[in-house]
């Protein structure tokens, strides 16, 4: 499962004390981790206590995976199968089936409420802006407290996780020999329907369907607003987290692109069904050996 656009939307959920990211985007965590996220929370709150703000630790309930999903993550073709002929790669399916996926935009049936969200709503905007400059530098300071890591702002958390599983993906995936071999099949097979193939990387043919479909959801999204730019900006450097816009549609109308999606989601399996077996469970585990040292 694709990662990069989960950061984006974790770093937004987390700084701004928002609720709603999509459970399903990475693994589980552990027990440890779930321990370092509270004891996380737990320094955050301390801080904020002796700055003069009130902010409550909070640790949403883990959710609990099906069997479908369990077998997902190892790379099941069947499941795999299941879950691309109804979401493609889950980027319009958001809009589509948006309590499914925890669209922020639509309330759930069974909202996990941070209790945060109250504490920040209730402030004026001069008391707002001075709660969340306390934050970011509380953040920083129980990072170092409770998992050692030297931050320059709350933002720099999110950097840093992205720093460490790039490089555990360089080291583990896209410089293992099979993997390499099994991913350009794959682009060759993309190429043979027509698709058109850039890098041809085992962590990049992993993520280019998701790529391309959420580039073209933020370009849907850029074009209905006047407060941004209306091509995304190329990234500052390697440590930049994309901004991704959301647009504002239907289900109804939503439909046709998700349709399109399902079909490239497809082929994509089609064509990569030696190579999801392998990858995914490989990118999970990174996911979690990253979530346990960021507590994430």
């Amino acid at each position: 499962m694709p990662k990069r656009s989960f950061v984006a939307v974790v770093a937004v959920v987390m700084l701004t004390g928002c609720a709603g990211a999509p459970q399903s985007a990475q693994p589980s965590p552990t027990g440890a981790v779930t321990d370092k996220r509270q004891l996380l929370e737990a320094a955050k709150a301390d801080c904020m206590k002796q700055k003069g703000f009130t902010y409550v630790a909070f640790v949403p309930p883990e959710k609990k995976k099906s069997a479908d999903e369990v077998k997902r993550d190892n790379g099941d073709y069947q499941s795999m199968q299941d879950y691309r002929r109804k979401y493609g790669f889950g980027v319009f399916a958001q809009l589509v089936y948006p309590k499914e996926f925890g669209n922020p935009e639509v309330k759930p049936d069974d909202p996990v409420i941070n209790p945060n969200m109250k504490v920040q709503n209730d402030l004026s905007k001069p008391q707002l802006a001075a709660y969340r400059k306390a934050l970011d530098a509380c953040y920083v300071k129980s990072a170092k407290k409770v998992l050692g890591k030297t931050l320059r702002s709350a933002t720099d958390y999110f950097i840093q996780v992205n720093k460490a599983t790039k490089a555990l993906t360089t080291s583990r995936i896209d410089s293992d020999p099979k993997l390499v071999e099994l991913a350009s099949a794959m682009a060759d097979c993309l190429k043979g329907k027509g698709y058109a193939i850039g890098k041809t990387t085992p962590s990049a043919m992993s993520s280019r369907g998701m790529d391309e479909f959420t580039a073209e959801q933020d370009r849907l999204g850029r074009a209905q607003r006047d407060d941004v730019p209306k091509v995304a900006p190329p990234p500052k450097d390697d440590d930049d987290i994309p901004m991704i816009y959301m647009p504002t549609m239907t289900p109804e109308e939503a439909k046709p692109y998700l349709a399109k999606e399902v079909k490239a989601a497809l082929d994509d399996l089609e064509c990569g069904k030696d190579f999801y077996p392998v990858i995914t469970p490989r990118e999970n585990e990174i996911n979690r050996q990253a979530n346990a040292e960021f507590g994430l």
